[in-house]
């Protein structure tokens, strides 16, 4: 008899709430438990508890065919502070191939203000070829002639729309600079559709970004409406850290949008956004998480690092080839060299990627560039949100869209006001 995928999944939710870390791990195949520790769980979970405050109730599982033979289950779990959905991929043996916390989505996307609709189609496309290719989403203007495209390119094992809780960021991107005559590209990667690769010894950076993105560009330069000489690449947070590498195995790339991309390294930014958070929700439980993100940084950056380091014991469960190839790139150094326009945004109240760290990084690599536009919008979180005060994670669980300013740098920078027809020109005085 098959497993029950929703009973699994409904016991891994009762095994972590009860600190049973280690009953967890044994439901895990092979290749995840390679990659994922029970302590790694238990960091997890730890953190997020300690955000959402006591459980206060389990909602109702939903499950979906996750390709390959797996199901897909979210179980949301709300506590007193807020809530959280825990995700798992089942196989038919009942064992987990795929392990995640995520936001919870407790209200339906709706467009924001910025997005007409009635000028733009959409359809479904599909980004690579082969066994690792992975859906994605065209957003075309209704417009005469030709004029730029985008790709967008997300951070981590993200889904087209960079789904973060009720919040759908790049479709609002994508639906924006459609409104304004920009053709935009987005599609799920290729760790959030074929989950394990990304467990798979001798994965790297590189695999997890340059084969889909290229594919993305060389199949938007190719559509009906667009300039195959405008095609451009925006990427958000690892996503703009990896743009510059897709520019340089992509010389058809026309230039670059980075949006909160990262530029130090990244095991010392996980342990200070781990005291970041830590400072938000003080405990035992915290200090242990930070403790555990600290051990793992520690082994990231030693210099006996190799390929045979357990991914269990590292950060993220990424294995050590991933590591080893983050090493060897410099995001600041590849972009100088590219000599292509580039667009870089930042948020003032991001803690994740910093004004003071990232981006100074980027400004002191790329000065003098006249064809570097830098912008910096104080009130914006990582996510590009407009809020107020310090910015904390369960900012993204309640409803809110991309920053409409920012939305209107990018079109602007794509696509000089100069160059748009009257109809174009129009939509623009109306976002301002």
């Amino acid at each position: 008899m098959a497993a029950d995928p929703v009973a699994i999944a409904a016991s891994v939710v009762d095994m972590a709430r009860a600190e049973r870390f280690t009953g967890i791990e044994e439901l895990f195949a092979p290749p995840l438990r390679a990659a994922v520790s029970a302590e790694t769980i238990q960091t997890a979970w730890t953190a997020e508890a300690a955000k959402i405050g006591p459980v206060a109730t389990v909602g109702l599982p939903v499950s979906e065919s996750a390709g390959n033979g797996l199901v897909r289950v979210s179980t949301p779990v709300t506590g007193d502070h807020g809530g959280l959905t825990v995700v798992v991929s089942v196989d038919d043996d009942g064992k987990l191939n795929g392990f995640r916390l995520a936001p919870l989505a407790t209200t339906a996307w709706t467009p924001p203000r910025y997005a007409a609709p009635g000028r733009f189609t959409e359809r479904e496309v599909t980004v690579g070829s082969g066994p690792l290719a992975v859906p994605g989403t065209l957003t075309r203007p209704r417009r005469r002639g030709r004029g730029p495209g985008v790709v967008l390119i997300a951070s981590g094992p993200a889904d087209r729309d960079m789904t973060t809780g009720p919040n759908k960021p790049f479709k609002d991107l994508a639906w924006g600079l459609a409104s304004r005559g920009v053709a935009v590209l987005r599609f799920d990667k290729v760790n959030h559709v074929h989950g394990m690769v990304a467990a798979e010894p001798g994965f790297t950076m590189a695999d997890e970004y340059l084969p889909h993105a290229v594919a993305a560009v060389r199949l938007l330069r190719e559509q009906p409406g667009v300039d195959p000489a405008q095609v451009f690449v925006a990427g958000h947070s690892g996503g703009g850290k990896a743009a510059p590498r897709v520019a340089a195995a992509e010389p058809s790339v026309a230039g670059l949008v980075i949006l909160a991309g990262d530029t130090l390294p990244l095991s010392r930014s996980a342990v200070r956004v781990a005291r970041y958070l830590a400072g938000l929700n003080a405990g035992e439980e915290v200090a242990a998480a930070v403790d555990s993100i600290t051990r793992q940084a520690a082994r990231v950056a030693d210099a006996d690092l190799s390929p045979g380091t357990p991914a269990a014991d590292l950060l993220f469960g990424w294995p050590a080839s991933y590591w080893l190839d983050l090493r060897e790139y410099d995001q600041v150094g590849v972009a100088a060299a590219l000599g292509k326009p580039m667009l870089i945004l930042q948020g003032g109240r991001d803690y994740q990627v910093t004004v003071d760290g990232d981006l100074a990084c980027w400004r002191t690599g790329l000065a003098g560039r006249p064809d570097v536009t830098v912008r910096v919008y104080d009130a914006d979180d990582h996510l590009f949100f407009t809020g107020h005060g310090k910015s904390t994670p369960a900012d993204y669980e309640r409803p809110q869209h991309v920053d409409a300013a920012v939305v209107t740098g990018i079109a602007d920078w794509l696509a000089p006001e100069e160059e748009r027809g009257p109809v174009r020109r129009f939509v623009s005085a109306f976002m301002r």
